[in-house]
């Protein structure tokens, strides 16, 4: 039975606020870049596009747009606690942005060779939720 209680005694999980303009925006089919022009501050639309630019095989831009993503995201969770470790739960739809951006970071790394990045966020990534792991990186 769980009691939601941490009986480990670590520090709670990070919950980013949701950003509702961004959401919108990617909602209406906008297209990533014009969402990060508009909001360079958020994490998703720079996953987005380095997602996009991976799949295309431009792994340097991925890693760009990625490392972008993930430095907005280091910037949003500082903001909302985060003190370098703990939780950051995949569940939360709006970590997910940073989460993303992490994995992407970690796919264009080892695509390049720079293994001591890829295995550092690889356990980062599973440090914030082994379910985000699971879900964006390779099995």
């Amino acid at each position: 039975m769980s009691t939601g209680t941490n009986l480990l005694g670590g520090p709670p999980p990070t919950h980013l606020p949701a950003d509702p303009a961004v959401e919108a925006a990617l909602t209406a089919g906008t297209d990533p870049d014009a969402v990060a022009a508009a909001h360079p501050a958020a994490s998703l639309p720079w996953a987005l596009l380095a997602e996009r630019a991976l799949a295309a095989g431009q792994t340097i831009t991925a890693y760009a747009f990625a490392r972008t993503g993930y430095h907005r995201g280091l910037d949003a969770l500082r903001r909302a606690g985060w003190r370098g470790h703990g939780p950051v739960p995949w569940a939360h739809e709006p970590n997910r942005g940073f989460l993303r951006a992490l994995a992407v970071l970690q796919q264009a790394a080892e695509a390049i060779g720079e293994t001591e990045e890829a295995v550092r966020c690889t356990t980062f990534l599973n440090d914030c939720d082994p379910a985000a792991a699971r879900e964006l990186l390779p099995s």
